[in-house]
């Protein structure tokens, strides 16, 4: 697929034609990423947006005892990058390719003249964002004020709507990260993760496979903890 083909389907290129697609494929780059690559780290200067084709990667900072926190986890059509790009200011976290990967790169001025000629990509990255702000509020609610079940259930709630696929019917979460980052997501223990996983599958909310999580059903799972 071409990179034209691909960006059609990235949420602020949505409503883009395939000539302006075409000509953002020209002045973009691909770049590949080998598992545990670090593309970019917190406070270093935002140069490019970044798109990703293939792949997986999370998006951390450091706690204040130095402690990786995991925000999110991010696949493919996702991007991101760019709030060091409109405000100039540094990176405000840290990213990691979690599996091979295939990104797509558009250098801050290129972006910043696609914003000032085609409105509607504006329109759509203040949208995405206002999305991003909405879904991190409620992250933090939760993660502050719920017990150890309803924060774990908040982290796979995340990864179900970021990475999940719905297959007969239950949302299936392919190579589930590991339990210790389960853990930074939540702001909890390792063990507390372990223990509360195999608890959910007791009560027949999840099935657990190898690397994979399948919650049996979601809107009842969503309802009962958020």
């Amino acid at each position: 697929m071409s990179s034209s083909e691909f960006l059609a389907y990235v949420p602020i290129f949505t409503e883009l034609s395939k000539d302006t697609l075409a000509k953002i494929e020209q002045i973009g780059s691909r770049k590949m990423y080998t598992k545990g690559d670090v593309i970019l780290m917190e406070e270093e200067a935002g140069t490019a947006l970044f798109v990703i084709v293939s792949g997986k990667v999370k998006v951390t900072r450091s706690s204040g005892d130095g402690r990786e926190v995991i925000l999110t986890i991010l696949s493919e059509s996702d991007f991101f990058g760019e709030m060091a790009i409109l405000d100039g200011l540094t990176r405000s976290a840290t990213v990691t390719a979690i599996e091979e990967s295939e990104l797509f790169l558009i250098q801050r001025n290129d972006f910043l003249k696609l914003l000032y000629e085609h409105p509607e990509v504006s329109v759509a990255l203040l949208q995405e964002l206002t999305t991003r702000l909405r879904n991190a509020d409620l992250k933090i609610k939760a993660l502050s004020v719920k017990d150890a079940e309803g924060k774990v259930a908040t982290v796979i709630l995340q990864l179900a709507d970021d990475i999940g696929k719905i297959k007969h019917g239950k949302v299936e979460i392919e190579n589930l990260p590991l339990q210790q980052d389960l853990a930074n997501m939540a702001g909890t223990s390792r063990e507390t993760i372990s223990r509360t996983l195999h608890s959910f599958a007791k009560k027949g909310l999840v099935e657990m496979e190898g690397s994979k999580l399948r919650i049996l059903d979601y809107e009842q799972f969503k309802e009962k903890f958020i």
